[in-house]
């Protein structure tokens, strides 16, 4: 995530003066790496020079609060903003940086971040909370970069963050799953995904310009209880993809239009 932030920022016109890089190797050349493609100082976060005005903390949820405590004097930021990118926890995990004069925000964007893939943050949607002045720029910044900002209350950030998690690695949990079933019909796993692929993208592109209930298709929609056992007899021997079929149609006759709803009920209990 703080990759692709610095270089969507870089490329919107911000200046991104430092890269701060805490311990390790690893991470002592990745900061490099990014400095050199952004001509930012990099340092350590016991030599940081933090002459920003915004300081934007890309760190595991966990470990905010501790290096926002790390880099605490106070003579640094009176005056500062401070941001953090977690979706799950609020911007009182800046609060030591709020004591000593910051204001600081939350600013999720909702995106998925993995090793060799960074996406363009246009079109994003940012959920931001916080103090006025840092939410102030946090949708600035977001409309900068092509986005959208939205506010959060801290109470729901832990609830908007399984949102995320249905959208992005639960989905990609549920693919998972349906090439572990392509292969107890004898493909190998990379033939599994090759062929699944094209119903895929065509059932994202239903849901996106259709929605929900008209993308929706197969033997519930039908009310067809009679296919729905032979799925669930043929999962019999897969017991864990058995558990996340019966989840996932019970959610469907639940959210969705389906036929003989009454029946596929007793059907997957």
């Amino acid at each position: 995530m703080g990759t692709a932030l610095a270089l969507e920022l870089n490329r919107a016109g911000y200046r991104v003066s430092e890269i701060i890089f805490r311990r390790g190797s690893a991470s002592r050349r990745a900061a490099g790496e990014l400095g050199g493609k952004l001509r930012a100082h990099v340092s350590s976060n016991s030599e940081t020079r933090l002459d920003a005005d915004l300081v934007w903390f890309c760190v595991a949820d966990r470990e905010i609060a501790g290096v926002a405590r790390d880099l605490v004097p106070p003579a640094l930021w009176k005056g500062k903003l401070a941001f953090h990118s977690s979706g799950a926890l609020s911007s009182d995990e800046l609060d030591v940086l709020r004591q000593h004069g910051a204001a600081v925000a939350s600013m999720h964007p909702l995106m998925t971040f993995v090793r060799g893939s960074i996406p363009s943050l246009k079109n994003v949607s940012f959920a931001v909370e916080g103090d006025a002045a840092a939410t102030r720029l946090a949708r600035r910044i977001a409309r900068d970069l092509g986005g959208e900002a939205f506010p959060i209350r801290k109470r729901d950030k832990v609830l908007y963050h399984a949102w995320g998690a249905f959208a992005s690695p639960l989905l990609v949990a549920l693919l998972v799953s349906a090439e572990q079933v392509g292969r107890a019909t004898g493909l190998s796993a990379a033939q599994a995904r090759k062929r699944i692929l094209p119903i895929v993208r065509q059932t994202i592109a239903n849901y996106s310009a259709l929605g929900a209930a008209k993308a929706f298709s197969g033997p519930l929609v039908r009310g067809d209880a009679e296919i729905v056992r032979k799925h669930l007899k043929g999962l019999r021997g897969l017991p864990l993809l058995e558990d996340v079929y019966r989840s996932l149609a019970k959610a469907a006759i639940t959210f969705l239009p389906v036929g003989n709803r009454r029946t596929l009920s007793r059907t997957l209990k």
